[in-house]
């Protein structure tokens, strides 16, 4: 309880006896944090758009392949799905092909051949599956759908017809028609993601199978939680381990796929934490001139609190919470701010957009009285441009928290460097010459 007198004169010198306004270091570090919580979060919403799309479409969290014979895949789908871990089982056949429209265009196209069930099977791509014309139909063998760039590119819709070649089935073709079927176009979807978009393609797997060997079925599993795959691989492995004819599965995680995109995303959001976190050094340093300019005008006062008994580190404790201060109302107001647009990612565009727009009417107004050229309406993100429908946004709290952390530990680290100076301070040479 002796140092109480330490929070006193803190209080008494943040709020009434300050000779220069922190108000420019607040809003530093408000600034920073919120700058840093809006990228972070955009930038999640677009990378994890991405993943989840890799992830939850074309790799899943766990796939098995080789098997020595495809009779055995529906006992094996019982027994994976036995793990804890395991949500679903989906079997599934891919292959290469030439996609041709009815005005002779033509575009690579991975197939995929999946269970006309699938969506029951697997509620995770039905939630990444937004069809923009017809519906998932696959149950005759002769439906596919495609994806919605690539049936544009083809100039097809709903109830077109469409060419596939297999690739594989022209390299070893016996006859002239080996490798090739002509399907009906009962849907067209939306991922998201601009190369399945492109060039993906859904068929009935009894279809597939036309195309390719016996050995080529895959089994996906989807896990309650993807992270925890090596766990679920280990359990996996041993429930196979002791049946006959499973000896040569191959096991493979989605971290094995798109291995280098994934790396490069995770690059590209250290070095954006990185950049944008200069900011707060910036800020630092100017906390810290500050506050040893403030502890030099006031070396009269700490020479008296010295020789009334202070100590040095009560003394410094008075600095140290001028910087506290600072570094939590300016951490606190750019994660209010923070957190308030970043969830309302949308709307803030479109307030900025209305804004635009409407300066941009005003001055076509005034144009037309001159016979001027009229302006177009503005678009931040315009889909002629970028292929999105509106900017995402994900807020992952871990991530929130550290960059709150980051904001008032550098007004902290920053004050209490800058009262480090304290400690040359003699009061009997300062009360000598006052």
């Amino acid at each position: 309880m002796k140092n109480n007198w330490t929070l006193f004169v803190a209080s008494r010198y943040i709020f009434k006896g300050r000779r220069n306004s922190p108000a420019l270091a607040v809003l530093g570090i408000a600034t920073g944090v919120l700058a840093l919580i809006v990228i972070i979060a955009v930038m999640n919403g677009f990378q994890l758009g991405f993943i989840e799309s890799i992830v939850e479409i074309s790799s899943y969290h766990l796939r098995l392949s080789s098997f020595a014979d495809e009779k055995d895949a529906p006992m094996l789908r019982r027994i994976l799905l036995t793990v804890p871990a395991v949500k679903t089982a989906v079997p599934f056949r891919e292959f290469q092909a030439i996609a041709r429209g009815k005005r002779v265009n033509q575009q690579a196209v991975l197939v995929r051949g999946v269970p006309e069930n699938i969506l029951e099977m697997d509620p995770a791509i039905k939630a990444r599956l937004d069809f923009e014309k017809g519906e998932f139909d696959i149950s005759q063998d002769n439906y596919v759908l495609l994806g919605t760039e690539l049936a544009r590119r083809l100039g097809l819709g709903v109830g077109d017809d469409v060419t596939i070649y297999s690739i594989s089935g022209i390299m070893s073709a016996e006859s002239d028609d080996s490798g090739i079927k002509d399907y009906t176009i009962t849907g067209v979807f939306r991922t998201g993601y601009y190369e399945y978009d492109c060039s993906w393609a859904y068929v009935n797997i009894e279809s597939a199978k036309a195309f390719m060997d016996d050995s080529d079925l895959i089994i996906g599993l989807k896990l309650a939680n993807r992270f925890q795959d090596r766990h679920a691989l280990e359990q996996a492995q041993k429930k196979l381990a002791d049946i006959s004819g499973f000896e040569e599965t191959k096991f493979s995680s989605w971290r094995d796929y798109n291995r280098s995109f994934f790396g490069a995303l995770r690059t590209e959001k250290l070095f954006m934490f990185i950049l944008v976190g200069l900011i707060f050094i910036v800020v630092g340093l100017n906390i810290f001139q500050a506050q040893r300019r403030s502890v030099l005008e006031r070396r009269e006062e700490i020479g008296l609190l010295r020789a009334i008994g202070g100590t040095e580190k009560a003394v410094r404790f008075v600095f140290v919470c001028d910087g506290a201060i600072i570094g939590f109302s300016g951490a606190g107001a750019g994660l209010v701010l923070g957190l308030l647009i970043a969830s309302r990612i949308p709307l803030f565009f479109t307030i900025m957009e209305k804004v635009v727009n409407s300066l941009i009417g005003m001055v076509n107004v005034i144009a037309g009285l001159f016979g001027g050229e009229q302006a177009d309406n503005f678009a931040v993100f315009s889909p002629a441009v970028f292929y999105i429908k509106e900017i995402p946004s994900r807020i992952i709290p871990h991530e929130v928290i550290m960059i709150f952390m980051f904001g008032f530990l550098s007004a902290l680290t920053a004050a209490w460097f800058a009262s480090r100076k304290i400690s040359k301070i003699r009061p009997a040479e300062v009360l000598r010459y006052e």
